[in-house]
């Protein structure tokens, strides 16, 4: 908590400094629609996790050759998020809002080491993320358009994304939001040490590898930091994803309040990672390999229910499945209740399912004639719990008098029946 601490102050005194040269620099570029900031948010969180089955060693412990390597997915990533708000209205009375973000994230693993077969020690990794976000609304009509640019680096893994939305509202108390986005990634093709490719007819390697480490946590959806010294520099791949998402909101009366909502994802490129193992019934290994497409398609709902002034009863339901042959259920539930007008607390619990792809089999049991392969257990069957509790202060006078108008901390605790276990605490800062 020491550290979370001096981050926050670290991070709200450079905002402190640039404040004014913010507010100066978008007064100049819209003079005749004087932007003002009106909200920032500082989140940060702290994310832990245990487990034994690491794709980087095969899907768990066991031996390569002769060396011996621990599966262990322990992993600790500390993440930050600064956001600004900012509002202004044109000449048409149209409301422009700006929202501009920076993250930086820092994990360790515990399988970064056994890229490389020696097991040799590696820097930790780091994130940063950036974002920008314009929307502009016409509020007599209830309509909004906006668009929006992010990027993300790594030393393996860069994406540059864009988006569009569209939305409106009708006089029946409906809603309607469609977005598409698309994000251009490139993955560094870094291999175990043992499986580099081979030496080209020109004598020289694609690379010469002398440390190679990763951040492999297989719950973090493709985020992972490397640190390698190298000879020459390593090709890399693309990976695209193209999402359309749809969603439609209706109020149905004081007391309730409904949404559906709908996706598509097309994923193209290489869609797995080299420095995943796959180890075969024979004993022999290579790099796991995934079809160069997939398509996955989510459906989900969610109800809201009041109960006088004190407690709101959220509900979620998703189903999703996807051509490779997953198929998960994910059902929620979270109870907000005021226990003064301006404290509340979130008790929360989420249960998650999913059926296996046609391309996963634990370590060893791959045959050597399979075309697809993969021992990355986000791919295989498992049941999920995850529960928690989330505590929100809001006095009106804003927290001891300050600028800082909410206060959001919250626990939760994530377990898997493939034995991984995990933690987060998050601290949420809103000033005004």
């Amino acid at each position: 908590m020491k550290k979370i601490s001096l981050t926050l102050i670290g991070l709200y005194l450079l905002f402190l400094h640039g404040y004014s040269q913010v507010t100066e620099h978008y007064t100049n570029i819209f003079q005749a629609k004087p932007l003002k900031l009106e909200e920032i948010n500082l989140v940060t969180s702290y994310y832990t996790q245990n487990g034994t089955h690491s794709a980087v060693t095969g899907g768990g412990s066991g031996y390569i050759g002769t060396q011996y390597m621990d599966g262990s997915e322990k992993l600790t990533d500390f993440a930050n998020m600064l956001e600004l708000k900012l509002v202004g209205y044109g000449e048409t009375g149209l409301k422009h809002t700006i929202l501009a973000g920076l993250g930086v994230d820092h994990h360790t693993a515990a399988s970064q080491k056994w890229i490389s077969k020696t097991g040799a020690s590696s820097p930790d990794g780091n994130r940063v993320y950036p974002s920008l976000n314009w929307t502009v609304e016409n509020e007599e009509k209830g309509t909004e358009f906006g668009l929006g640019t992010y990027y993300s680096h790594e030393y393996n893994y860069s994406s540059i994304a864009l988006d569009g939305h569209y939305g409106f509202k009708n006089k029946s108390g409906g809603e309607f939001s469609a977005k598409v986005s698309a994000y251009f990634d490139q993955v560094k093709l870094i291999y175990p040490s043992e499986l580099i490719p081979a030496v080209a007819s020109n004598g020289i390697t694609p690379y010469d590898v002398n440390i190679i480490t990763t951040n492999a946590s297989r719950g973090s959806g493709g985020s992972y930091g490397i640190g390698v010294s190298e000879k020459a520099s390593i090709p890399t791949s693309p990976r695209n994803t193209f999402t359309s998402s749809f969603t439609y909101s209706q109020v149905i009366n004081k007391s309730v309040q409904t949404s559906l909502l709908f996706d598509i994802v097309k994923q193209d490129g290489w869609l797995g990672l080299p420095f995943h193992r796959v180890v075969f019934k024979d004993g022999s290994e290579q790099i796991e390999n995934l079809p160069h497409s997939r398509l996955k398609i989510p459906l989900g709902a969610r109800l809201n229910y009041f109960i006088g002034d004190n407690l709101i009863v959220r509900t979620y339901y998703r189903f999703y499945t996807d051509d490779w042959g997953l198929v998960s259920h994910t059902a929620s539930i979270e109870l907000p209740y005021k226990i003064t007008p301006f404290f509340s607390i979130s008790p929360f619990y989420r249960f998650y399912t999913q059926t296996a792809t046609k391309y996963f089999a634990a370590r060893g049991e791959h045959n050597v004639s399979d075309t697809y392969f993969t021992s990355n257990y986000s791919s295989a069957a498992f049941n999920s719990n995850y529960f928690g509790l989330g505590m929100r202060t809001a006095p009106p006078g804003g927290i001891s008098n300050t600028y800082m108008s909410a206060l959001e901390i919250r626990y939760g605790h994530y377990s898997q029946t493939t034995d991984l276990n995990s933690n987060v605490i998050s601290l949420h800062f809103t000033f005004k």
